[in-house]
């Protein structure tokens, strides 16, 4: 009998399948790095920008503190005095220049360059290339900031001028005010009522958080005239008190849904054996649920406090501008409306809004995943 060939199945290449396993890795890590990167970058900025004097952020870039090649003077030429004509030729280290060419800077054979050092007095800067920093850091930024002290700056024209720096330790308390209650409350109130959803059986259960539901799909802003309106009869606008049941209802549609997903994906048999034992739905509630979902609660806590933390809008309509109840956001932009020229301050300001989400991101970043991931997996 002829024997029928069979089909060869082709074999994967080892060499191929070895080859995407490192390319793979590289690939990904080489991304999160750009990322990380891309991030982190205007953020070092914004850091060496707060200890830079005012003179040199208006000079240089933030960048110039590393080593780097440029112009240094090496030597000053006193040309004679304001009686000296511009409108002129002017004979500078010997050679013949112009008014321009010493505005913009004129090289020289031999790599020196020549700039107005002070124009008015006519004396020109001889400026050699080489290594240099502009590594001159100060914490004064931050006690004209934080404290409101005085500050003092030479102007282009050579006047010296005093300043009063910026108070931000009242608005720094107001944000705490803001955020504390406004992050801790709608946790609250969503563990309940995600526990609730999830384990208590009521008539209108499912209609009730298909309601909550589609509330995710509700601009928020749609409600702020309504409130405001509200508030103003109730005599609470301008309160903390307004603006605390603001973020309450605007952050507890999101927070009951990601809650829910996690406590219903608790194991029954741990529920079901406390109720066994005579445990009432609140001792539940308090000595396992909340315990088992801390995760949730710690991811759903890093969303609401940064949104509470970096919220203008509600906190500009509820909360006003009075000196007195302004919150950081408010004042940052009231410093840039008054200090566009100040980035001194507008950046030691700006890095101190930041420092503490950030500090509690890396706080609870080690939940954060777990949080995220929570109920996506059921079986």
């Amino acid at each position: 009998m002829a024997t029928v060939a069979q089909p060869r199945v082709a074999q994967p290449s080892t060499t191929g399948t070895k080859r995407r396993r490192r390319i793979g890795p590289i690939v990904v890590n080489g991304t999160l790095l750009l990322i990380c990167l891309v991030w982190a970058t205007p953020l070092l900025g914004l850091l060496i920008s707060s200890f830079r004097e005012r003179s040199d952020i208006v000079s240089s870039g933030w960048w110039t503190v590393f080593p780097h090649r440029t112009y240094t003077g090496v030597e000053q030429i006193d040309l004679g005095g304001r009686e000296v004509d511009l409108d002129q030729p002017l004979q500078v280290a010997g050679t013949t220049v112009t008014d321009q060419q010493l505005r913009d800077g004129y090289e020289l054979p031999d790599g020196r360059l020549l700039r107005w050092a002070d124009r008015r007095q006519r004396i020109v800067d001889v400026q050699e290339r080489g290594w240099a920093t502009n590594a001159d850091f100060t914490t004064g930024n931050y006690e004209n900031v934080l404290l409101g002290q005085q500050f003092t700056y030479t102007t282009p024209e050579g006047q010296t001028r005093t300043e009063q720096g910026e108070n931000m330790s009242g608005a720094f308390l107001n944000s705490l005010t803001v955020a504390i209650p406004a992050t801790v409350i709608p946790i609250l109130l969503a563990a309940f009522a995600a526990y609730a959803f999830a384990w208590m059986r009521f008539p209108g259960r499912r209609l009730l958080f298909a309601m909550v539901v589609a509330l995710l799909v509700v601009p928020s802003q749609v409600a702020l005239i309504p409130l405001l309106r509200a508030f103003s009869s109730l005599q609470i606008n301008g309160t903390f008190l307004s603006l605390w049941l603001v973020h309450t209802g605007f952050g507890l549609t999101l927070s009951i849904y990601l809650l829910y997903n996690y406590i219903s994906g608790l194991p029954r048999e741990i529920l079901e054996s406390a109720f066994i034992d005579g445990a009432s739905p609140f001792t539940i509630f308090l000595r396992l649920i909340l315990p088992l979902s801390v995760p949730a609660l710690a991811s759903f806590a890093i969303f609401q406090f940064m949104w509470v933390w970096n919220d203008y809008l509600n906190a500009l309509i509820f909360l006003g501008t009075a000196p007195e109840r302004q919150v950081v956001t408010i004042k940052l932009a009231q410093m840039i409306g008054s200090r566009g020229q100040d980035w001194h301050l507008l950046t030691a300001g700006g890095f101190i809004s930041m420092l503490l989400p950030l500090l509690v991101f890396f706080s609870l970043q080690r939940f954060f995943v777990r949080g995220l991931l929570a109920g996506s997996v059921k079986g």
